[in-house]
């Protein structure tokens, strides 16, 4: 049985660092944020319909990795990042992406801290509302009752902590 571990929480938190390095350690596979690969390419401004596509995107890449991994699968961002973006940015979300949320879960979700320096990229949006994000990520979670644990730290400190915290749950 391949345990799947959901990397989320607010721009800028060392999502994709972590989903690397934790496939590394337990020798497996991760899934790439899909919208980073989608608004590269887009060539111009995304679009509310652009978040719906992406969604799809990633979980149809997490579908294609779930085949090639070995125990775990660690998944660069989820379905709460595209709901959290579209109701930030549009104060709404499609329906596909709540209904497949619910559906779609995760054996554990590590909730990124913003504990580490926000660091400019033309996709990031929100530098000064991190902890805004971050505390709509938690209670997003905690209401879902989703089994889900805050990393923290910097450098080895915060792939140490998560390697406790899967040992742990999992």
């Amino acid at each position: 049985m391949i345990r799947k571990v959901a990397i989320t929480g607010p721009e800028s938190t060392g999502k994709s660092m972590l989903a690397e390095q934790l496939a590394a350690f337990y020798h497996t596979v991760w899934v790439p944020e899909y919208a980073r690969e989608y608004l590269e390419t887009l060539g111009k401004p995304y679009q509310e319909e652009d978040i719906l596509l992406i969604a799809k995107g990633q979980i149809a890449a997490e579908g294609c990795k779930l085949k090639q991994a070995d125990r775990f699968l660690f998944c660069d961002t989820e379905l709460l990042v595209t709901k959290i973006w579209s109701e930030v940015k549009y104060q709404r979300c499609h329906p596909w992406i709540i209904k497949t949320m619910s559906e779609h879960k995760y054996d554990l979700y590590l909730l990124c801290d913003i504990d580490l320096p926000w660091q400019y990229d033309p996709l990031r949006e929100h530098p000064d509302q991190r902890q805004y994000l971050f505390d709509i990520y938690f209670r997003e979670l905690k209401n879902m009752q989703r089994p889900f644990a805050v990393v923290r730290g910097t450098g080895a400190d915060r792939i140490n902590n998560a390697i406790e915290i899967i040992n742990n749950f999992l």
